[in-house]
């Protein structure tokens, strides 16, 4: 028993860590799109992510599951509201990106688990610790700090904090009802009005790069479903085998990785204004950590020994 329990914690920690190391990277792969801009590139992430769950669906014989799901009008408005959330995220990421603010988006997903904490207290009316009361004060003095010392409002970072905050708030409400590719595939269906339109408006001013550059471009375009759909499958069935405050920590790989690529590889500016608020932050996540450690140890402490 204890042995198989082992095994589904390992994998579970794989599949994890295997998300969030494809979400580290993503800067790399969608700055290997250009001349693509934002726009264009999310248009093509959402039809072809699509595209992507409709062959996964196919070949996993997941179509009763996504049909018994659209026969439920709540969890279709729901998957709809998940839908917009994660095209905002999308978007909202892209531009940072390719407009050379890297370290500004890892700066929303360091924040991210902090303000989910937030959404619990005052959406779920979740009861959280000290701990947890001291790091969300700590992170919104970053932000002061940030705004004040740097002279520009995080737009990009808080964006994206909302953004994907409120919708793993949506997937919460979701729960178990609806698995993890009939969800994305209901998430991206509902987003094809936008992306057409998109399409269109790119076509007729900037004009559409997609199979007008090169082979290799069409070819790395082409792979974008995959790169949206294989993190989020490996996130939903890691997250099934391990404990949510494994999870919390973990989750830290992204906005770390994102921020080496930004300042490290991509060179982009660190004025000492800017690493006070990103030092405060780090003190913030560091006390977030702590808090989770004791949760954990807690947890195991009280957990039941096992009948013989």
């Amino acid at each position: 028993m204890s042995t198989a329990l082992d095994t589904t914690r390992s994998s579970g920690i794989a599949y994890t860590v295997g998300a969030y190391l494809i979400w580290g990277v993503l800067p790399l792969y969608f700055l290997a799109l250009a001349p693509t801009g934002p726009w264009e590139v999310v248009a093509w992430r959402v039809l072809l992510s699509l595209a992507f769950c409709i062959l996964l669906l196919t070949v996993m014989r997941g179509w009763p599951a996504l049909v018994a799901i659209v026969r439920q009008p709540r969890l279709l408005g729901w998957t709809a509201l998940a839908g917009l959330l994660i095209y905002i995220n999308w978007q909202v990421f892209l531009l940072g990106t390719l407009d050379g603010k890297v370290i500004e988006t890892s700066l929303g997903y360091f924040i991210n688990p902090i303000f989910t904490v937030l959404l619990g207290v005052f959406v779920l009316r979740e009861r959280i610790t000290r701990l947890q009361w001291a790091a969300i004060a700590i992170a919104a003095i970053a932000v002061v700090v940030i705004v004040v010392a740097y002279g520009a409002f995080p737009w990009i970072a808080l964006s994206l904090t909302a953004s994907f905050g409120v919708y793993g708030l949506v997937k919460k409400r979701i729960g178990s009802s609806v698995d993890a590719v009939s969800g994305l595939t209901l998430e991206s269906f509902w987003l094809i009005p936008i992306a057409v339109v998109t399409l269109v408006v790119v076509g007729q001013s900037d004009g559409i790069t997609f199979g007008h550059v090169s082979a290799w471009h069409t070819a790395l375009v082409a792979f974008a479903g995959v790169a949206t759909a294989v993190p989020l499958l490996l996130f939903a069935a890691g997250t099934r085998r391990v404990d949510l405050s494994l999870v919390g920590m973990i989750q830290f790989i992204t906005p770390v990785m994102q921020f080496l690529v930004g300042w490290a590889l991509l060179g982009e500016p660190m004025p000492p204004e800017r690493w006070a608020g990103f030092v405060i932050v780090w003190v913030a996540i560091a006390v977030f950590i702590v808090d989770l450690t004791i949760a954990a140890r807690r947890g195991r402490r009280e957990k039941p020994a096992p009948l013989v």
